[in-house]
């Protein structure tokens, strides 16, 4: 038997990365997957491939996840398509890093309202249904950076670190109704988004690890599968950190 045998996912930023590493692998324990990011471009396309080729039904849809009028027609769209929703990730997200003195409130502004409002955004227009269900299970993936901070990230840091106390929060108001609210906090994971940091800089990263070594879409993956099945049906509020210990 198959861990998600049967039921619907929505992962946001689904197209590449973790969220497309999350999208693979619940597709794989047999869930349908609807998928979404800011343009249905080639990469979606391949993805969503990708996905139905596992047996499952998967669509990707374009959608503005900072902008809450786009996520209500999206979630609703998507709720008419697959008949339900058991599973949220909420992992769109974006980096324009910069020492504070530098940082605009264009860049501030960005970050916050893809990262954090984004979250609002997907688990309002969602929780309806979950609240009919009586069940389901939310995923918000936040960072270390969120619990810890880092200098130069002082935006990305803020939207991480309110993701995890919106998590707490949701958690404690809709656990009555079986509905589950979690997050992931990775480390320094090896995506197109770490891709662009110099070699010399992800060196010392790699180095101040335990572990020695950066962290796979995959292992992130897997966490977020544990958290969407019955495997956790009694973890909820909690932040799972996926770092090789490099945040103890």
């Amino acid at each position: 038997m198959k861990l998600l045998e049967g039921k619907t996912a929505i992962v946001t930023g689904g197209s590449r990365g973790i969220g497309k590493s999350i999208a693979l692998l619940f597709a794989q324990q047999g869930c349908n997957v609807a998928f979404t990011d800011l343009f249905y471009d080639k990469i979606a396309e391949e993805t969503e491939q990708e996905l139905l080729a596992l047996g499952v039904k998967a669509k990707a849809y374009a959608s503005d996840a900072s902008r809450y009028d786009d996520t209500v027609q999206v979630v609703d769209q998507i709720i008419k398509e697959f008949g339900g929703i058991d599973i949220l990730v909420n992992n769109a997200g974006i980096t324009k890093d910069t020492l504070l003195m530098r940082m605009t409130q264009e860049q501030w502004d960005a970050v916050i309202n893809v990262n954090l409002k984004s979250v609002f955004n997907f688990t309002k227009a969602a929780q309806m249904t979950m609240l009919k269900q009586k069940g389901g299970s939310i995923i918000n993936m936040s960072s270390v950076v969120g619990v810890s901070g880092n200098a130069g990230q002082s935006n990305y840091s803020a939207s991480k670190a309110g993701i995890i106390g919106f998590t707490k929060s949701i958690a404690k108001e809709l656990g009555s109704r079986g509905i589950r609210s979690n997050a992931i906090a990775p480390g320094f994971i090896i995506t197109e988004m770490t891709a662009k940091i110099p070699e010399d800089a992800r060196k010392q990263w790699e180095a101040s690890i335990p572990m020695k070594r950066g962290g796979l879409p995959e292992e992130v993956a897997k966490v977020a599968l544990f958290l969407a099945s019955d495997l956790s049906s009694y973890v909820s509020g909690q932040v799972i950190s996926v770092c090789g210990a490099m945040n103890t």
